[in-house]
């Protein structure tokens, strides 16, 4: 579970979040949804550590994040998982060297846990007969199941997900949202999701927050969202012509 409480940041006086407060809950697929701008990215860079926050606290597992506590940090570092939006997988690095990358560099493992552990993750999604494959030599859809792969080889509690369907067609996309709601399930893992897919939002949106201009005007799940009268929130999700039409249709 993560906790924000009242979060802020600002970019050269410019008020980027804006008092930001929710729970991202455990074993659930936790999005994050709006417009280009409204804060989505940033607010997960503040999450992640990439990026301090003026204003308020977030809480792992309720325990506060405290970017001057060195080694609490670092123990944190090593409980996240990312699985990053063009994948960012190592061009030089078969399949199996990007996925046992993460253990040699936090783990101690041997070499030989450190292989059938790969061999488990490869396994759980599904990459057979790929491990000596280049990125390269493999589809959009592979490449975000390696780095699916690679986020989950040292068993995270958190792992955030940014745009993990961008480039990829509609059927691949909903195979990736599923497995990656399976594993989340599975592991008991807090997943945040940053998107704008609606089919992301429909499919696995267990818990999601809408976000304008930084702030937080929306939350629910999937199922509340299409029922709401918020109408920031319904011009977000009807924006195109045949979003609306199925509404109507639902109506």
């Amino acid at each position: 579970m993560i906790k924000v409480e009242e979060i802020s940041k600002s970019f050269d006086g410019i008020e980027i979040l804006k008092e930001i407060s929710t729970v991202f809950d455990k074993g659930k697929t936790n999005l994050i949804i709006g417009q280009s701008g409204s804060g989505k990215t940033v607010l997960m860079k503040c999450l992640l550590g990439l990026l301090e926050v003026e204003r308020g606290n977030i809480y792992f597992d309720n325990e506060r994040f405290d970017k001057d506590n060195i080694s609490a940090l670092a123990n944190l570092r090593k409980e996240v998982g990312t699985v990053f939006q063009g994948s960012a997988l190592f061009d030089s690095m078969t399949v199996l060297e990007n996925i046992i990358f993460p253990m040699k560099m936090f783990s101690s493992k041997t070499d030989e846990e450190m292989l059938f552990r790969a061999q488990e993750v490869i396994n759980r999604v599904d990459l057979k007969d790929a491990d000596n494959k280049y990125p390269s030599e493999i589809s959009g859809g592979m490449k975000k199941r390696v780095a699916i792969a690679r986020a989950i080889v040292l068993n995270p509690k958190y792992l955030f997900c940014d745009e993990p369907n961008s480039g990829l067609d509609p059927k691949t996309a909903i195979i990736i949202d599923k497995l990656i709601q399976e594993i989340t399930i599975e592991y008991n893992i807090t997943t945040v999701i940053n998107t704008h897919d609606m089919n992301s939002v429909m499919e696995i949106g267990d818990k999601i927050i809408f976000l304008v201009q930084g702030e937080k005007v929306w939350e629910g799940n999937n199922k509340e969202i299409l029922k709401t009268n918020n109408k920031l929130v319904n011009d977000f999700v009807y924006s195109s012509e045949l979003l609306r039409k199925v509404g109507k249709l639902g109506s």
